[in-house]
């Protein structure tokens, strides 16, 4: 059945206010009903009339998952307020209300849904609408949905697992078969019930399962219309959820987490997960996937599946980077240029200029010692290597992944989802009242809007979004000027010989260090804050633009979040990458920012320290804060409701103690995946300041998998089960991101980290001596790295206030000729020839990583051999079965004839019935 078809039967439940109002008086205001299916419907009027039945009661039986008499399965809930119990005050907007309502599920009813409510146990002014689909309805929106249901048993055998011979020990580390049994494998295609025949089934009540039953009824209550007013007819649940008609509409948990129901109709499903999946004590288990697949969709599956496989992955990258920061450990007592800064007779000796004017002092290099200490663990050639190794890790996660992906795709039955199933959003179809001939098909479709008003729409949203961005850059530049002032406050204190209580901190806390942990706190706190406003911002406009179907709305939200939460995150590692310290001048001559503050300087050993502080906090704050949202938030709520409720010694029905859960955000996932694809941007484009980024990451998501498992198995009501082939549109921003982290890996060598003048000092003193070694040593590394700058070439705006007797120059981190020199103060040989290394670095690095990163990507298939075997007998078993219908009828049809001098085959088939779709 087309989409067409669809909104053919929708258009049936009215078309002007005069239908609504004479249903509206057919239902009697004080009943609500019990429905029985009627195909014949012809009208509401005739559905209304037929299906008037008294409220039932309960039928105390807490875990029933069925109407009264113990038949018909609940698929879905509606719960509503009732207007007779409400205030006087509100009685007009109830009845208004009311009416919406009513003509809501008189459409429901004529669409064939069957309905039937009861009272609240706790509270008398709610009812619960029980939704339940028909098998006749069942067939009909799987035939529209496209879902594929068993054919035939999977005969394919499948390969026996490298690790079976380990199973002894493996087994301990999945989830216990006895409880979760494995389901048998079928081969699938999509559901057809002029040949049902054909399918397998063994039993109608569990042919489609919950989940399936729960899509579909979704499916049919996000079109049945409420009210119809002239030519304009609304409708769809969401909205009626909005207007607050309807207070919640869920399906039903089968049972509670913690306890096993003792109905024999439950599968018990919600309680097994939750034992051998969300429970705390599970963490070192594998998810079973499968299971989650069914309980709760195919789109939550797949980002549990993704999250589980990247957790797996970040195993590998987190021991190999506990490697290198041992290494850096190690060989930090070890390190010729740090022990030359602490030690007393050269770093001790050597004066360098204040970084700041007029009230930052002068200060001896040994006050760095603690810092250098701390640098030389993560700048080392061990990061080099770990760079190197990162790149290559992501390269195999991103491909390992999609031939995974396209496992689950084969067993989910998502293969074809695009092409079969994306159906036009409700929010799209109600605005349908523009006419267009579709450039495909050559017939007339409704759109909502003209070409001219979607250009008016995408500039409104664009201009927004830059707006927003605009506002990030400005928070940036603030958070910058804080720096500079900070580090003006810090200098002044840190390093004064008045204050004798900083006497202890002098040693372990610089002012580079003081202002970067404070501006780090200050960057989270505003970060935070950003994202709330902005994600109600980027909502809106991708509501205003109005995307078609439901993966355009995703990944046009997706893409406006991304954006704004890259330069949200990302903005002050970038900063501190590859912009601070690099145009400050000299101090004779320095660079000021906004022609009023002096910028930034980093430390005689380069920025990268702050860079790996900055990532740190930025990482811990964000998972602090994400854990506080999704956590303690829903909990907290959840026990304010039971508190308020009070106790009740009354049997609570199932639909109600859902009702008391939490319900499950329309964009929980959506920001489940940004969490985790933000965190991915951490551990790949700055992994080389901080090689202990992936440990994080491993111990933060393996607390994500069981919290987000517990948090959505025993605080949320169950989520609407939604279909999905991948990951969706944080596939490509992902292989964007892996792109992207081999130029910002390499430029942070080469740019941020003091790298490459320690190998061009190394190895240069068989052609270019630059310092006072005679071999491959690092000895006299630190002379050679700091300029010299006389004291009386000081401007008067930049003259220190206090200047010692004893000091006639000062040293500062550049390359540049000394005072006295023909060319005072330029830049030396010695920059020249770094500078080339350094983009020589590059350029290698990255051709060598990008073409490693092809090669890869060329010799691992998307696609494993033996899914593709599947999938081609799948098609086959398609071809053969579901077609042979078609062979009997074209058998039929053809009929012998006689000439009187030679027998032939006359065919008489019509045009209809020699379509695929035809059966007698």
């Amino acid at each position: 059945m087309s989409n067409n078809d669809i909104h053919e039967m929708d258009s049936m439940s009215g078309t002007d206010e005069m239908e609504c109002d004479a249903v509206l008086g057919m239902i009697d205001e004080d009943v609500v009903y019990t429905q029985e299916f009627l195909p014949t419907y012809q009208s509401i009027e005739e559905g209304a009339a037929v299906t008037k039945a008294a409220l039932v009661e309960f039928n105390d039986k807490p875990d029933s998952l069925f109407f009264n008499d113990g038949v018909r399965r609940i698929d879905f809930i509606l719960v509503y307020e009732d207007e007779d119990k409400k205030d006087f005050e509100k009685r007009y907007e109830s009845q208004h209300h009311k009416r919406r309502r009513e003509y809501f599920e008189a459409s429901l009813m004529k669409m064939g849904l069957e309905l039937e409510a009861t009272k609240s146990v706790i509270d008398e002014k709610l009812l619960f609408v029980k939704v339940h689909m028909p098998w006749d309805v069942l067939c009909t929106y799987a035939e529209v949905l496209h879902i594929k249901l068993p054919i035939q048993p999977n005969n394919l055998s499948s390969q026996p697992s490298p690790w079976r011979f380990f199973s002894c020990i493996t087994k301990h580390f999945y989830p216990n078969e006895d409880l979760l049994t494995k389901e048998a494998e079928f081969f699938t295609a999509p559901f057809d019930k002029d040949r049902l025949e054909y399918f397998y089934v063994t039993d109608k009540d569990t042919f489609f399962t919950a989940s399936m039953r729960g899509r579909m009824a979704y499916y049919i209550l996000s079109r049945a219309p409420y009210e119809v007013r002239g030519k304009i007819k609304k409708f769809g649940i969401t909205k009626l959820l909005d207007g607050g008609v309807y207070k919640a509409a869920y399906p039903l948990h089968d049972g509670k987490f913690n306890t096993k129901s003792e109905e024999e109709s439950c599968n018990n499903e919600r309680f097994l997960l939750y034992k051998e999946w969300a429970h705390p004590k599970s963490f070192y288990k594998m998810q079973p996937l499968n299971h989650i697949r069914k309980y709760y969709g195919e789109k939550i599956g797949i980002y549990f599946a993704w999250l589980g496989f990247y957790t797996r992955m970040l195993a590998v990258a987190a021991a190999v980077g506990v490697g290198c920061f041992i290494y850096g450990y190690k060989t930090q007592e070890t390190s010729t240029w740090s022990m030359e800064v602490c030690d007393p007779d050269i770093g001790g000796n050597i004066v360098m200029c204040p970084q700041c004017d007029r009230d930052c002092k002068y200060w001896r290099l040994n006050s760095t010692c603690e810092a250098s200490k701390k640098l030389c663990i993560f700048d080392n050639f061990g990061t080099v290597m770990f760079a190197v190794f990162m790149s290559i890790w992501v390269t195999l996660f991103l491909e390992f992944w999609k031939r995974y992906q396209a496992e689950l795709e084969y067993t989910w039955d998502t293969v074809e989802f695009l092409e079969q199933e994306e159906q036009p959003r409700p929010e799209y179809e109600a605005k349908c009242i523009y006419e267009r001939k579709n450039p495909i098909t050559g017939v007339d479709e409704k759109v909502p809007y003209t070409a001219f008003g979607r250009c008016v729409r995408v500039s409104i949203g664009i201009s927004t979004v830059i707006f927003w961005i605009m506002l990030i850059l400005a928070s940036i530049v603030a958070i910058i000027v804080y720096r500079l002032a900070a580090f003006l406050a810090f200098s002044a204190k840190l390093r004064s010989q008045d204050l004798k209580e900083l006497e202890p901190l002098k040693e372990y806390v610089t002012p580079q260090m003081a202002t970067s942990v404070t501006a780090s706190i200050i960057s989270v706190i505003v970060i935070m804050i950003l994202n709330i406003l902005y994600e109600r911002v980027a909502i809106w406009i991708t509501d205003f633009e109005l995307p078609r179907t439901r993966t355009d709305y995703e990944n046009s939200l997706t893409l406006k979040m991304f954006l704004f939460q890259f330069i949200n995150y990302y903005s002050s590692c970038f900063y501190i990458a590859f912009a601070k310290g690099k145009a400050v001048g000299y101090p004779g001559n320095p660079v000021y920012l906004m022609g009023k503050y002096r910028n930034e300087e980093c430390d005689p050993g380069g920025c990268l320290i702050e860079l790996t502080t900055q990532l740190a906090i930025i990482m811990g704050g964000k998972a602090i804060w994400n854990n506080i949202q999704e956590i303690l938030l829903p909990w907290v709520k959840n026990l304010i409701f039971l508190y308020t409720r009070g106790p009740s010694d009354k049997a609570i029905p199932r639909w109600e103690q859902d009702y008391q859960l939490q319900p499950y955000a329309k964009l929980g996932l959506f920001r489940e995946y940004l969490e985790m694809v933000i965190q991915f941007g951490f551990v790949t484009l700055f992994v080389v300041s901080f090689p202990l980024a992936p440990l994080l990451a491993l111990v933060n998501n393996l607390f994500e998998i069981r919290v987000d498992a517990w948090k959505i198995t025993t605080q949320f009501r169950r989520v609407v089960p939604e279909k999905a082939q991948d990951i969706g549109a944080w596939q490509p921003i992902l292989y964007s991101l892996a792109i992207l982290a081999v130029a910002t890996n390499a430029m942070i060598i080469a740019f941020t980290s003091d790298m490459i003048p320690r190998l061009v000092y190394y190895w240069s003193f068989s052609v270019y001596p630059y310092g006072d070694h005679h071999n491959n040593t690092m000895q006299g590394y630190i002379h050679s790295s700091l300029s010299i700058f006389n004291i009386s070439d000081f401007s008067n705006d930049s003259k220190p206030l206090k200047t010692p007797d004893n000091i006639t120059s000062c040293r500062y981190r550049d390359f540049r000729y000394s005072p006295g020199h023909p060319r005072q103060y330029e830049y030396t040989i010695y920059y020249w020839h770094v500078i080339a290394a350094k983009m020589a670095f590059i350029i290698v690095v990255e051709h060598i990583m990008y073409l490693t990163k092809f090669i890869l990507s060329y010799v691992i298939p998307d696609v494993s051999y033996a899914v593709r075997e599947q999938i081609k007998r799948e098609k086959y078993l398609t071809q053969v079965v579901l077609h042979e219908a078609n062979l009997k009828l074209v058998t039929k049809h053809l009929k012998p004839v006689d000439d009187g001098a030679a027998k032939y085959t006359k065919v008489n088939l019509t045009w209809e019935e020699m379509q695929p779709g035809f059966s007698e």
